[in-house]
């Protein structure tokens, strides 16, 4: 009898194999994930707080902190790569993560999430807008739980009102 071989469901989640390459970022990706941030956040503000509310990574990126921590791309593997979405870990929280939504349910995220949760600590923390409803279910498939719900500013333009949804997920036992 022949092995056949296992199904991605049948593959511990940390051990599948993804098509998408995740690197640091350099200088050179800037005008990539600038058009990912750009395009996925009008997507995030569309389903939360209004679409008024947007401004550009150029506008946002210092005050926000995004090099605060570490910050990785995923890359596509065509011989010309690619970026197709960023990811963003400082002092344990992932406080940025955008997927070209072009590129939306092909798992990038998801390959992003647990790059930063592989060198995130043993709880790593992230605050998700209400009504980012594909953000949170990629969260919580991830095992993160929201601890907390808090109304308030939003970050970046706090002309806006904004819930967030603070999650946490902490690394299984070893």
């Amino acid at each position: 009898m022949e092995p056949t071989a296992a199904k991605a469901s049948d593959v511990e989640p940390s051990k599948r194999v993804s098509p998408w390459r995740v690197r640091p970022y350099r200088p050179e990706d800037w005008d990539a994930i600038a058009r990912v941030h750009d395009l996925a956040r009008l997507d995030e503000l569309r389903q939360s707080v209004g679409t008024e509310a947007f401004l550009t990574l150029a506008e946002t990126f210092e005050e926000e902190g995004l090099f605060d921590g570490e910050v990785w791309v995923a890359e596509d593997g065509l011989a010309e790569p690619v970026v197709v979405g960023f990811v963003a870990l400082a002092d344990g929280e992932i406080t940025w993560l955008y997927v070209d939504p072009t590129r939306y349910g092909q798992g990038i995220g998801t390959t992003l999430l647990r790059h930063a949760l592989d060198r995130g600590g043993p709880e790593v923390e992230t605050t998700v807008l209400d009504g980012n409803d594909r953000a949170l279910a990629l969260y919580r498939r991830e095992g993160f739980v929201i601890v907390e719900t808090k109304q308030g500013k939003l970050a970046g333009n706090e002309a806006f009102p904004a819930t967030g949804h603070i999650m946490k997920w902490h690394a299984p036992p070893t």
